[in-house]
């Protein structure tokens, strides 16, 4: 029952939409011209019928008044579907525009779709505007967050803050790309495979860091501390020459290694390089140039020392024998 309900409210291929589509205008057109009297006759009574202010809603006009809106909304739906994937092939217009240009279409072709069936069925909106006025006071206390999201969604697409395939951290620590913005939220895809759904209104309210937006360069950091005893000028230049070696390190800016501070069991040193595809891994060079750092130490005998405490013991001359 489920794959039916599912296969009428979202099928499959073309040929199976328009077969629906012509199915339910058939019962439509023949429910507009009369022809289910027998339905009318008996739905279509005081007993089936609600009063709201001076319109009169009875059964027969309520389930025909579904069908006919059920109908009107299936074409807008492959009218809509049509349009987007029209935009969607658009090459001379990049991903941010395109999105929000089918996000603006949608919405048209709905709201004309909604006027367009108010006035097929002859639901005059002056008469319901207690009933409209209440309902939009009870909306606007329950969909402020939604609204927030949907306004927080179009004001993304307007400035292009957020494209899809940009990576992004979030101030909860969520690392990232983005694989759709929709009008509620953003699906991120996190580094470690999951799928995270962001409302738009914290990429409004929040601080956001996109890695991507303007361009793909990254700036990674390395804190090392060698010994005392070391030659700490070539630990510089070997530092320096690790990275250089690196493929994926770009030469300008350039590569540079400042002593920090004398630590209590080290020379500190923090070294900063660039990159220029930050979407290939930040965290896997990182430990390459570590790794070659580790390695050109070793072999000119550069100590990376650990903490050590010495121990110092005072002995007393107090006697404890007898007497």
């Amino acid at each position: 029952m489920n794959k039916i309900w599912s296969f009428i409210l979202k099928p499959k291929g073309i040929f199976a939409k328009w077969l629906i589509l012509m199915m339910l205008g058939g019962v439509v057109w023949l429910w507009t011209q009369g022809h289910f009297d027998l339905a009318k006759k008996y739905l279509d009574t005081e007993k089936f019928t609600l009063s709201l202010g001076d319109v009169n809603i009875s059964l027969y006009i309520a389930i025909k008044a579904l069908l006919l809106i059920i109908f009107v909304f299936w074409i807008t739906a492959i009218v809509s579907e049509f349009a987007e994937k029209r935009i969607a092939n658009m090459k001379k217009m990049d991903i941010a525009n395109k999105a929000l240009f089918q996000r603006v279409l949608q919405i048209i072709i709905y709201l004309i779709a909604f006027l367009f069936t108010l006035n097929i069925l002859g639901i005059d909106l002056t008469s319901l505007t207690i009933l409209s006025g209440a309902l939009g006071i009870g909306l606007g206390f329950g969909l402020q967050k939604i609204a927030s999201n949907f306004v927080s969604g179009m004001i993304l697409l307007l400035e292009r803050s957020l494209k899809k395939g940009d990576l992004l951290e979030l101030e909860d620590g969520t690392f990232g790309y983005v694989l759709e913005t929709t009008s509620r939220a953003t699906l991120i895809e996190t580094i470690d495979g999951k799928e995270v759904l962001v409302p738009n209104e914290e990429f409004i309210i929040k601080q956001v860091v996109n890695w991507t937006l303007n361009n793909k360069k990254a700036r990674v950091t390395i804190n090392f501390g060698v010994s005392y005893n070391a030659d700490i000028t070539l630990a510089r230049d070997l530092a320096i020459e690790a990275v250089n070696e690196h493929e994926r390190s770009i030469k300008t800016p350039e590569a540079v290694c400042w002593l920090d501070n004398f630590g209590d069991n080290s020379v500190n040193f923090i070294l900063y390089f660039w990159i220029e595809d930050i979407n290939k891994g930040l965290r896997n060079i990182k430990s390459e140039v570590m790794f070659s750092i580790w390695n050109k130490f070793k072999e000119n005998d550069i100590e990376i020392p650990f903490p050590q405490r010495d121990l110092h013991l005072k002995t007393s001359n107090v006697n404890f024998s007898d007497g």
